[in-house]
């Protein structure tokens, strides 16, 4: 045993750490003295069994005591009682106890609970009192030697800190006085003399005698061990993780993960070594529980309604909610009976344990006898959380069942959903993935499909960790469509595709790093789209790969121009084969697939919203990314909220009315009511829409205005909650866009909240498909995602408080659209951002 040791002043004096104490806990229940009165003969009356109980039949009846340790307000060990012992004329039992616990295991909470038992009845028992005796005192030292404890009458021990029963209690006599005197005695802490001290305790114990005869209060003596040296409480050392070896993580799924160990040489990474651990009682329970043998039982089990009540709350949990072990051994009791219900699916497989094959036979058989599931739900089933490939299966089975358009909206996650198919990059097997060969066969079948899930491939072939597994899907697609009539014409559109695609990049990379200004730019640029040799002046009908719905036959020189970004993007027109134009922008040295994401979730919320009747005038223009530093963008006509009220001094409202002017249309201050709805709505969608996604960076450069009134916004580069900006407000909502509907009291801005207020809690009930989406698109290389990838899903979440009513959300609502029109620090910061873009060019 180690010891450590100290100087204090002129002595030195040693002690021991309860961390180097090997031994089980002992203490020795000595003995109870004091006075148990009978019960008076009306208490007899009204309970006529006591008149046979220990204490009417017998003035010393047979007691017992039990014993538990508690800690941190928690039990630590099971109670452990004393032997059967029979009394004549005292209470003694002198017995030690071992509690299966060691004294380097023990918390410095750490609390006896005793009680001391009489008997009742046949097999019953009642509490003649109960005390709680704290192991540690003063300075954190174990206490040791003999102590006298208080018992409560008639109660059980507990053992909470704030506890109810104490072992001391406030009041002292003068036996309490002598009693310490003889712990400091025994503590070598008095001088001795022997006839003296002889003389001393038999003084002792004749007032001993006395105070115990008389006394009606019962005490309870107890024998803790005596060391050579006080023992102080101690934390275990735990062995620090190496840095050249980061510690490694067992997940729920029994695979290990490493953990990343901070730079920052003043953060040490402590590592629970209790954390890769199952609790075996736990684990046995769970067997029981969840064994063959209670199927045939669980079959019928119908839960009475405060179980149907708590059922209905556990399954409307959002996706991101864990479940607690009891919540989960709730599910899987009826389980049967939670097949009628469509939305207890994935809770219930969250429920089972997946390294156990007993439970994941019962899970698999019990899929086919499920009633179908909703899209949301087969999305959250084929996330990284679900692994087992029959409920991968499952859950592709269900999305069969989805038309090409809906499965358009999902396909970029769908893609995503490939990496955690466990799909080899070397086997040339080409049914490793239900997923993938759904995909590929519904690709086959609809080429405006099969044109952006080409596209979405070809991004994530760049990758350098998956790039060979999605190269081997484009393979295999590729060579499926071999197998159709078109096939070979189909090939060769997304080749040539491919092959317009890396004309523009390069063409884009040239302009951007020219040292020329930016009419040399644009010169150059229109020479090179009107120099035949290029091929790109006119060319045979090409679906773009942008929108696969159109045919363009040729790029008009004319109309082509770069932008003053600092990336100088590309604006490009083509000619549609129907003699119509499509205008677009093509960049280069940017990663468009934040963006994609964030056009992805307003399309998807604009279909929710028109499912419900409600169009909001959205403008969710196309986005594709074809690398992963390139990609091409619809152009939509229109000016920024910075141009238009430069140039209509200050008024949106004069840039309404200049494009559509109608002077009999008083109550919408001569503007087009058409045109004023439409601009209304869109301001609502968007205030909401950027509000749930966290969209950063809002300022009146990438907020677009359309002459029809369509207000939209551009440029995703902050979302989540990111922004460059200190203070900002929770939506871009500023005064102008405020004049402009005729000021806070009109009309116009009372309907503009009403669409805010009911877009709201219309989305909010799709809160789960958004956020399953989301949690797909984790490890896409998502720029702000990539962050803080384990709170992106949270952190939308968040915004939708699921946990409001439909009439507290309204009211939430309202303040956040108060705060965003008082903001006055986004003023402040806006007005530098004017300064700043007016130097800047």
């Amino acid at each position: 045993m180690d010891y450590g040791s100290a100087q204090a002043k002129d002595f030195s004096y040693s002690f021991c750490l309860t961390k180097d104490l090997d031994l089980p806990f002992t203490v020795r229940i000595s003995s109870l003295e004091g006075i148990r009165e009978k019960k008076s003969f009306t208490t007899i009356l009204s309970d006529p069994s006591l008149k046979f109980t220990g204490v009417q039949t017998s003035n010393f009846s047979d007691l017992y005591v039990s014993i538990q340790l508690y800690g941190d307000n928690k039990p630590l060990t099971v109670p452990i009682k004393t032997s059967y012992k029979s009394f004549k004329s005292n209470w003694v039992w002198n017995e030690w106890l071992t509690i299966p616990v060691k004294y380097r295991d023990l918390t410095v909470t750490s609390q006896l609970a005793l009680t001391v038992w009489d008997v009742y009845g046949p097999r019953k028992v009642v509490p003649v009192g109960g005390t709680t005796f704290r192991l540690f005192g003063k300075h954190n030292t174990l206490r040791r030697g003999k102590h006298k404890l208080y018992l409560w009458p008639d109660v059980e021990a507990d053992g909470y800190e704030r506890t109810s029963t104490p072992s001391k209690v406030g009041d002292k006599n003068e036996m309490d006085r002598l009693e310490k005197l003889v712990k400091r005695y025994e503590r070598n802490d008095m001088a001795k003399l022997e006839w003296l001290d002889n003389l001393a305790f038999r003084q002792i114990e004749k007032i001993h005698k006395q105070e115990s005869s008389k006394s009606k209060n019962l005490y309870l003596y107890i024998d803790l061990p005596k060391f050579d040296f006080p023992v102080v409480f101690s934390e275990p050392d735990y062995p620090l993780p190496s840095v050249t070896q980061p510690p490694v993580v067992v997940n729920n799924h029994g695979h290990t993960n490493t953990v990343t160990t901070s730079s920052d040489p003043n953060i040490i990474l402590i590592i629970d070594p209790e954390i890769a651990r199952e609790n075996p009682v736990e684990a046995k329970h769970r067997r029981i529980v969840r064994s063959h043998r209670n199927g045939p039982f669980d079959r019928d089990l119908k839960p009475n309604a405060k179980i149907r009540d708590e059922l209905n709350g556990i399954l409307k949990y959002p996706p991101t909610q864990p479940l607690t072990s009891e919540e989960k051994d709730l599910l899987w009791k009826f389980r049967f009976y939670l097949t009628r219900d469509k939305n207890a699916l994935t809770k219930f497989l969250k429920c089972v344990v997946w390294t156990d094959p007993t439970e994941v036979k019962q899970a698999v058989e019990l899929l086919p006898q499920w009633v179908d599931i909703d899209l949301d739900d087969a999305l959250e089933l084929l996330g990284a959380n679900f692994e087992n490939r029959a409920v991968r299966g499952y859950a592709v089975s269900q999305l069969k069942k989805a038309d090409d358009e809906e499965l358009m909206l999902y396909l970029l996650q769908l893609v995503q959903a490939l990496k955690f198919e466990n799909i080899s990059d070397k086997s040339s097997s080409s049914n490793e993935s239900s997923l993938a060969e759904f995909l590929i066969e519904r690709a086959i079948k609809n080429p405006i499909l099969g044109n952006n899930f080409y596209w979405y491939l070809m991004v994530e072939c760049e990758d350098k960790v998956v790039g060979k597994m999605y190269g081997k899907i484009t393979f295999q697609f590729m060579t499926a469509m071999k197998e159709i009539p078109t096939g070979s014409e189909r090939r060769d559109i997304l080749r040539r595709q491919a092959e317009l695609v890396v004309a523009l990049s390069s063409i884009s990379k040239e302009i951007r790093i020219m040292k020329e200004a930016r009419p040399k730019k644009i010169e150059k640029l229109r020479a090179i789209i009107s120099d035949p040799k290029n091929g790109l002046l006119q060319f045979p009908p090409l679906p773009l790969p942008l929108d696969a719905r159109v045919e363009v036959t040729g790029i008009i020189p004319e109309k082509t121009t770069v932008f003053k970004s600092n990336l100088f993007p590309l604006r490009l027109t083509f000619t549609l084969a129907d003699g119509g134009e499509y205008p677009v922008i093509f960049k280069t040295g940017d990663d468009l697939r934040q963006d994609q994401l964030v056009i992805q979730i307003i399309t998807l919320m604009d279909k929710l919203l028109r499912k419900e009747n409600l169009d909001l005038k959205l403008t969710p223009y196309k986005v594709l990314p074809t690398g992963s530093d390139h990609g091409v963008m619809q152009f939509i006509t229109s000016s920024s909220l910075a141009n238009v009220l430069s140039e209509y001094n200050g008024s949106l409202l004069q840039f309404l009315k200049a494009h559509h002017p109608d002077e009999k249309a008083t109550g919408t201050y001569g503007v087009s009511p058409a045109v004023m709805d439409t601009y209304v709505k869109s301001c609502a969608g968007y205030c909401v829409i950027t509000y749930l996604l966290g969209v950063g960076d809002r300022h009146l450069d990438n907020l677009l205005l359309s002459p029809d009134g369509n207000l939209f916004h551009v440029d995703f580069g902050f979302i989540l909650g990111r922004d460059p900006k200190p203070f900002p407000p929770p939506m871009k909502l500023c005064k102008e866009m405020v004049e402009a509907m005729g000021g806070a009291n009109s009309n116009h801005y009372q309907r503009f909240k009403s669409y805010c207020y009911i877009a709201f809690n219309t989305l909010r009930k799709s809160a789960n498909l958004i956020l399953n989406l989301l949690a797909l698109m984790v490890d896409a290389n998502i720029t702000d995602i990539k962050i803080e990838p384990d709170k992106a899903v949270w952190k939308v979440q968040e915004k939708f408080r699921l946990d409001l009513t439909e009439e507290e959300a309204m009211k939430y609502f309202q303040i956040l659209i108060n705060d965003s029109v008082s903001a006055l620090f986004p003023q402040v910061i806006e007005t530098i951002h004017k300064f700043a873009q007016y130097w800047r060019r």
